[in-house]
């Protein structure tokens, strides 16, 4: 305490209360933005203290290490009080529309998903300027003369606020822990971590962590598959003897719905439907419409429900498979198919380097990548992020027709992405009247895509595709989210609780097997089940392969559908952020049940992990699987070299 004390005088009273004015600025801002742009759950007096005091430890970390610089610490300090404002900022940003935070995978993804500034700019408004206040209030002071800052006379000087934030970190996670024990080892949802932690500080535990992971690669074996191995046998569901193999030999077409959610499914806005096409699906019978399937993608989004529709397995926690796991070995659909005399090929009205989808699909066994260069990208024709859906269906045609049977494929549809917005004379659908441009959009922006599916159906018949051909259309991930909550309730003509949001994540799926009855299957379900759904309705025993999800069509299937985050849904319980519902009242019930069902989340979740964190995958080659060479593929101009 005394080299403390003694450290303390080697600083001018003046560069004391600048240096707190930084302090109190930069912990005021982040407060302030944690309670109006954050939805953080803030459940008791505990976590509503730990949210004010969090942002102290990193001020004082951050902020302090401008003294090591002795003569221009002052400058330095704004620029540290710069990139902390801009952190936030960007978290601000990211977070209204993802509800989620940025992580380091996700700033990875920012050099293979660039052209998204339009999605981007739409979420910012002028007076976000106030989380730049400090800074420029600072630069000002300076600037002004207000304050002139001498030399610190040792560095010293920066052990004290650097003492201070371990100090304050310390007691943050005492109380922390106490209010959620093993926060750091078990939680997989990032809001409990900046609830209790702070934006900063899970920084930089989400650094640790992705160092953690490509740790794990490293030193991963083969005896690593063996009880995994033995996990998924034992929970296997075996087919249903009545739809397996009743598609052998077909074509298989999976058409991506973006941002589509099964609310908008026979929903009518001023008594027009806004999918007549898909309600026609869903009711005729002949096609197996899921009413309760739900999106399981994290921060990958699109890419995470691709990756979970190819291989049933589940996407990163953090990041995108796409971006930070294109390396890895995969046993995809595409890839299994293949010694089964099936070609494939994916169509996607964007450039392939977008999602790092051409190093990717290589790793699935794509035969052909048909990209923007294969399409006719006039300004009138692209929208978002590419080719709008009826020109891109339109001129899919050919490519599809001139692929030899039988293929596997996908298409990736665009134009009803965030925000929603559509250009004069797509559609004379009407916008909602729900006080939010954006969810008034969606009806409009869906009923587009409505119009593009119906269109593309006509063609697949007059070409002779339709009669032999499964088609597999699913919604993505959700299109609205909590931060459209208002508009939303208008919407639903309910309050949006935590538990109803959850249940506002179902996504449709549709099945279409030529010759064979459909129906509604009511089965809850999600993303990771649809694979081996479809290779056993082709005739493709799963049972040897490390996949979490299970044929959903299989009596023996268990209805637990886990969420990426750890939050899950059942028939009879939902669980959102540690607290159990009862589906049928919408209340809160006792943990215990949901325990069982919270051991079987994170059992699948941590198994899915682990196949793809280690890359697994490189030690496993199931019985009768003929593994690929992703150096086989070149995707120019769409064709495998």
């Amino acid at each position: 305490m005394n080299k403390l004390k003694k450290f303390s005088f080697n600083i001018d009273s003046k560069s004391v209360q600048f240096f707190l004015i930084a302090i109190v600025l930069f912990w005021l801002k982040t407060y302030v933005a944690y309670r109006i742009e954050f939805n953080l759950g803030i459940d008791n007096s505990v976590q509503k203290f730990l949210l004010f005091i969090n942002p102290l430890s990193s001020a004082f970390l951050f902020l302090g290490a401008a003294l090591v610089f002795k003569k221009h610490w002052g400058a330095v300090l704004i620029g540290i009080q710069f990139v902390l404002s801009f952190l936030l900022y960007a978290n601000v940003v990211y977070y209204r529309f993802f509800d989620d935070f940025i992580t380091w995978p996700t700033i990875l993804q920012l050099k293979v998903n660039g052209g998204q500034t339009d999605s981007a700019l739409s979420l910012m408004t002028p007076y976000d300027i106030f989380y730049f206040t400090d800074t420029i209030l600072l630069v000002l002071l300076l600037a002004l003369k207000v304050y002139q800052l001498k030399s610190v006379s040792t560095r010293k000087i920066a052990l004290i606020p650097m003492v201070v934030a371990v100090g304050i970190f310390l007691f943050n996670l005492s109380l922390a822990e106490a209010d959620r024990p093993e926060l750091l080892t078990r939680s997989f949802d990032r809001n409990y971590l900046v609830k209790y932690l702070g934006t900063y500080n899970f920084t930089i535990y989400d650094a640790v962590q992705t160092a953690r992971s490509s740790m794990q690669r490293t030193f991963a074996s083969s005896d690593d598959v063996t009880e995994i191995e033995n996990n998924l046998k034992a929970n296997f569901a075996k087919p249903n003897a009545d739809y397996f193999g009743q598609a052998k030999g077909m074509n298989v077409m999976y058409i991506s719905l973006e941002s589509l959610q099964t609310f908008l499914i026979d929903y009518k806005l001023d008594g027009q439907e806004v999918t007549p096409f898909l309600n026609s699906l869903a009711h005729d019978g002949k096609t197996f419409y899921f009413d309760n399937f739900f999106h399981q993608t994290g921060q990958g989004k699109t890419s995470d429900a691709e990756f979970m529709m190819d291989n049933s397995l589940f996407p990163l926690s953090q990041g995108s498979v796409f971006i930070n796991k294109a390396q890895n070995t995969y046993h995809a659909a595409p890839a299994i198919l293949k010694s089964r005399g099936y070609t494939s090929a994916a169509f996607h009205g964007n450039y392939k380097t977008f999602w790092n989808r051409n190093e990717i699909y290589k790793a699935f066994g794509y035969d052909q990548f048909f990209d923007a260069t294969y399409y006719n990208m006039t300004p009138e024709n692209v929208k978002n992020y590419g080719l709008k859906d009826k020109p891109f269906l339109e001129e899919s045609m050919p490519l599809l027709e001139s692929l030899p049977q039988p293929f596997y494929s996908k298409m990736i549809l665009l134009s009803n992405h965030f925000p929603f917005a559509m250009d004069e004379g797509d559609t004379d659908f009407p916008a909602g009247d729900f006080g939010d441009k954006v969810v008034n959009q969606y009806f409009q922006s869906a009923n587009y895509m409505d119009q593009a599916l119906e269109e593309f159906f006509h063609n697949l018949k007059e070409a002779g595709l339709y009669d032999n051909t499964i088609i597999v259309m699913y919604g993505d991930h959700y299109g609205i989210s909590e931060n459209h909550n208002s508009a939303m309730e208008r919407v639903t003509g309910e309050e949006i609780t935590p538990f109803k949001n959850a249940q506002l994540q179902r996504v449709p799926l549709f099945i279409h097997v030529p010759g064979v009855k459909g129906g509604v299957v009511h089965k809850y379900s999600g993303e990771v089940d649809v694979q081996p759904t479809i290779l056993h309705l082709l005739g493709v025993d799963t049972r040897n392969y490390l996949h979490v999800g299970n044929d959903i069509l299989s009596p023996e299937y268990k209805e637990v559908v886990p969420f990426r985050n750890g939050d899950f849904v059942t028939p009879e319980v939902t669980q959102v952020n540690g607290v159990c519902y009862d589906n049928e009242t919408g209340e809160e019930i006792e943990d215990q049940q949901c325990s069982s069902d919270d051991q079987v989340v994170k059992e699948k979740l941590e198994i899915s992990d682990r196949i793809v964190t280690k890359d697994l995958l490189r030690f496993y080659q199931p019985e009768g699987y003929v593994p690929i060479d992703p150096n086989d593929y070149q995707y120019t101009n769409g064709t495998k070299e």
